[in-house]
C-alpha cells in the first residue's frame, strides 16, 4: 500500500528518462515494500460496460492510517484516473448511478464548513466525523453529502431511476437536538450477544432501512423494530427492495438469516421471502442479494442448519419471488461466493471455492453444471457484471495469484480455454522489480491415510540438498484454506532465507463438508496430526531442517499453534496472534456466545469438551517451546485475554515469551506502524530462535 507525493512521483520520471535502457536487476522484497502495497478492491462496471469504478487503499505515512481512494479506468485500459484525494479520510463502495452520468460512494469525510450555530440551539454533532453517502460526476469533480444521519450510513444502493436511494443507518445515540454529554453514559444490556468485533458493547440499538430523495435529502424510515436489516438491493423495475434480517423472539440465540422484501416507503408492509431453517445470506460471506434482470427472481447463498455454523460450505439458491420457491441449481460440495446474473437470465456467475483456489465460474440454471471462466492458481475475490444495450454481459473479475497481489481484469472470450484475461487495474507494477518465491502444492497423507494438501514457498536462492529453517503457518477460520493468493509475510520469510509451510489440515475449506466437519467441537487434535504429517513430509522432501522449525498464526491459527506446541516440542520458536487456549474464560467475553453453545456446549455441561479445547492452557507444563504472543487491545473476537493468559503460563514456568499489545487495534491491525512492527517482530523472534541471531 503507498501513497507518492505528485513532486516524487516526477522525480522517479525523471529518474527513469536519464537512466539506461537496460532494465534494473530484480531485487528481494524489502520491509519498506509492505508500505508500498496497494490493495485494489470494490469492482462495479457502468451500465453500458464502457468504464469501471474501484477502490485503491495505500498507506497514509505522515498520518500514519491507511487510505482509500475511488479511482475509475475505462473497460479497454485507457483514461485511468484517480478521482478522489482526501488524504486523512476514505471513500468506499462506489456505485454507478442507473444513467451512468454520476458515481455514489460512501466517506467518512467531514461536511462543507459552516457557521456554528449560536449557543444553546443545537449540539456539536456536525462535527463529527461518521461515513455518509455522497456522489459527484462519473468524469470527476465537485462531490455532494446526499446523507446527513447522525450515526453515519452503513451501506446503501441506487433505486432504478436514479432518484432515490436506500440506505442501511444504525439507530442514533441519542435524541435529535439533545447535546453530546461530558461523559458517556453508563453501558447497559439484556441482549444475548452482547458484544462486537468492531462494534463494542450491545445495547438497544439496530440498523435498520431507509429510502432518502437524492435531490432534497428528505429520509422516510422503512423498517423498524428490534432486529436489524442488512444488505439491501433494490430491484430492477424498481418496485422492492430485498434485505437481510434476523427474526423471532430473540435474533442473537440463531443464525437463521433471511430475506424479506418490502415497497421503498414508509409503512410498508415487510414480506418474508426466504423460510429455510438456516443462515440465508450471512453478512459474514460478503454477498448481497442479487435481482434476476426481469425482477422475477433473486439469488443468494444458503448455510447448512445452524448446528453446523460454518462448517458447511455455503451453496448458490435462487427464490422465486412470487411464489417464494426456494430451489439449489448447482448442488456441489463447495463454497459459492457474489453472484451475479447473466443479461439473460440463463445463467449466473460466482466465485466458486475448489482446494488451494477459488475460480470464477458459471453456472447454468438448466442443466446446473458449473464450468469454471478463470484457471490455474488463481484466487478470485470479486466480481462485477454489466448488461450493455444490444445484448450480452461484460465481465470483469478481482483476484490474483501467489506472486501478484489482487488485479482487475476484463473476462473476454478466448478460444483455448474458455475465456481470457486483460487486466485493467495494477497498482502495484513495481513487484515486477522484486524477486518472489511462488507457492508450490505438496500432498502428503495423514497418519490415518488421509490425503492431505498443502502449500510450499521455497526460500530465494533456494538450493537441492540443502534443508533450510522452516516457518509453518496456520491459517484462521477454523473453516478456511491457504490458497494460491499473495500473501507478503510468505514473501519477506522467504526474501530472508525461511521456506514457509502452509498446511490445510481437516477443518479446512475448498474440501467438502465432511473435511471440514472432521474438528466440529474437537479443536487442537486431528488438525494438529495433519500439520505434523505436513512438517514431516516437508522434512523428508529435504528442504526443512528438523532442528529449526517455527510455527505461527493469527486468530484460529493461533488458537491451533497453541495446540502443536502444546502436544509437539520440536519447534524452536512460536507466534500466537490474537489466540486463546482458555475456553472456559472465553465464554461471554468475546463474540462467540451462540458458536460456542451451537458447538461446544456450555461449560457446565460439557466439560470433556471444554477440557479438550483448553488442552494448551491446562497443560502449560508440556510447552517449551519460546512463544511470542500478540493482540489487539480492542479486539472482541479473540480478545487480549486469550493471548495474556498464555504468556503468563509461560512466563510462569520461565519459558521465554513475550506479550505485545496493539493499543485500540480490533481483530485485524489497520495501523501501518503496528503492521511494520509486527513483521519486525516476528522475523527478529524466528532469527533468534532459528538463526541464533541476536
Amino acid at each position: 500500500m503507498t501513497v507518492r507525493a505528485a513532486g516524487m512521483v516526477s522525480l522517479l520520471a525523471c529518474a527513469m528518462a536519464a537512466a539506461p535502457t537496460f532494465a534494473a536487476e530484480p531485487t528481494r522484497l524489502g520491509l519498506d515494500d509492505m508500505a508500498r502495497l496497494a490493495d485494489v478492491a470494490q469492482p462495479d462496471l457502468s451500465p453500458d460496460g464502457a468504464a469501471l469504478l474501484y477502490t485503491v487503499s495505500t498507506v497514509n505515512t505522515a498520518e500514519d492510517l491507511a487510505q482509500t481512494d475511488l479511482w475509475r479506468v475505462g473497460y479497454d485500459g485507457t483514461g485511468r484516473v484517480r478521482l478522489t484525494r482526501t488524504a486523512k479520510h476514505s471513500e468506499s463502495r462506489p456505485l454507478w448511478s442507473p444513467d451512468g452520468r454520476s458515481i455514489a460512494f460512501l466517506s467518512d469525510a467531514p461536511p462543507p464548513r459552516k457557521a456554528k450555530p449560536g449557543k444553546g440551539s443545537g449540539s456539536d454533532d456536525d462535527d463529527e466525523e461518521t461515513s455518509q453517502v455522497w456522489s459527484m460526476p462519473a468524469k470527476g469533480g465537485a462531490a455532494r453529502r446526499l446523507t446527513n444521519f447522525p450515526s453515519g450510513v452503513d451501506d446503501y444502493v441506487w433505486s432504478p431511476d436514479g432518484k432515490r436511494i436506500a440506505v442501511i443507518v444504525r439507530d442514533a445515540e441519542r435524541p435529535a437536538g439533545t447535546a453530546k454529554p461530558k461523559n458517556p453514559p453508563p453501558i447497559a444490556t439484556t441482549r444475548y450477544q452482547f458484544k462486537e468485533d468492531g462494534a463494542g458493547y450491545l445495547g438497544a440499538r439496530r440498523t435498520h432501512l431507509y429510502v432518502v430523495d437524492v435531490a432534497n435529502g428528505k429520509a422516510e424510515q422503512v423498517t423498524s423494530g428490534q432486529h436489524d436489516e442488512l444488505l439491501p438491493a433494490w430491484s430492477p423495475d424498481g418496485k422492492l427492495i430485498a434485505y437481510v434480517t434476523k427474526r423471532g423472539n430473540d435474533p442473537d440465540r440463531h443464525l437463521n438469516f433471511d430475506i424479506y422484501v418490502a415497497e421503498p416507503r414508509a409503512g410498508a408492509s415487510e414480506r418474508q421471502l426466504t423460510t429455510f431453517t438456516g443462515s440465508d445470506l450471512d453478512p459474514y460471506w460478503e454477498t448481497r442479494p442479487a435481482w434476476s434482470p426481469d425482477s422475477s427472481r433473486i439469488a443468494y447463498l444458503r448455510s447448512g442448519e445452524d448446528k453446523w455454523i460454518y462448517y458447511t460450505p455455503w451453496q448458490l439458491a435462487v427464490v422465486d419471488v412470487a411464489t417464494g420457491r426456494e430451489t439449489i441449481p448447482a448442488p456441489i460440495d463447495r463454497c459459492f461466493y457474489k453472484p451475479r446474473w447473466s443479461a439473460d437470465g440463463n445463467s449466473i456467475y460466482a466465485l466458486v471455492e475448489q482446494s488451494l483456489v477459488t475460480h470464477l465460474s458459471r453456472i447454468d440454471l438448466a442443466t446446473g453444471q458449473v464450468s469454471a471462466m478463470t484457471n490455474g492458481n488463481r484466487f478470485d475475490y470479486d466480481l462485477a457484471v454489466a448488461h450493455p444495450q444490444g445484448g450480452g454481459d461484460r465481465i470483469v473479475v478481482l483476484g490474483e495469484g501467489d506472486l501478484r497481489p489482487y488485479r482487475i481484469a476484463a473476462v473476454e472470450p478466448a478460444p483455448a480455454d474458455g475465456a481470457g484475461l486483460r487486466v485493467l487495474a495494477d497498482h502495484n507494477e513495481f513487484l515486477a522489480q522484486r524477486r518472489l518465491a511462488p507457492a508450490e502444492d505438496i500432498h502428503f497423507r495423514g497418519a490415518d491415510g488421509t490425503e492431505l494438501e498443502g502449500l510450499l514457498v521455497k526460500p530465494l536462492d533456494y538450493q537441492p540438498g540443502r534443508r533450510y529453517p522452516t516457518i509453518v503457518r496456520l491459517h484462521g477460520g477454523p473453516v478456511y484454506q491457504f490458497s494460491h493468493e499473495f500473501m507478503v509475510d510468505w514473501q519477506f520469510y522467504a526474501a530472508n532465507g525461511y521456506a514457509v509451510l502452509a498446511v490445510n489440515p481437516r477443518g479446512s475449506s475448498g474440501r467438502g463438508f465432511d473435511f471440514a466437519k472432521a474438528i466440529y467441537a474437537d479443536w487442537g487434535n486431528v488438525d494438529v496430526q495433519d500439520v505434523l504429517a505436513g512438517v514431516d513430509h516437508v522434512v523428508a522432501m529435504g528442504v526443512a531442517d528438523p532442528q529449526r522449525l517455527g510455527v505461527g498464526g493469527w486468530s484460529y491459527g493461533a488458537i491451533l499453534t497453541n495446540a502443536v506446541i502444546a502436544r509437539d516440542t520440536r519447534f524452536k520458536a512460536a507466534i500466537s496472534g490474537a489466540g486463546a487456549s482458555n475456553m472456559y474464560a472465553m465464554y461471554g467475553h468475546d463474540q462467540y456466545i451462540r458458536e460456542y453453545e451451537l458447538e461446544l456446549g456450555s461449560p457446565w455441561s460439557h466439560r470433556e469438551i471444554y477440557d479438550r479445547a483448553s488442552f494448551p492452557f491446562l497443560h502449560a507444563d508440556r510447552i517449551t517451546t519460546p512463544t511470542m504472543f500478540q493482540c489487539g487491545q480492542a479486539d472482541l473476537n479473540v480478545p487480549c485475554l486469550g493471548g495474556e493468559q498464555m504468556y503468563q503460563a509461560l512466563r510462569s514456568r520461565n519459558v521465554p515469551t513475550q506479550l505485545v499489545v496493539y493499543p485500540d487495534q480490533s481483530h485485524q491491525l489497520t495501523v501501518p506502524s503496528y503492521l511494520r512492527d509486527r513483521m519486525t517482530r516476528n522475523l527478529a523472534w524466528y532469527d533468534r530462535y532459528l538463526k541464533g541471531t541476536p
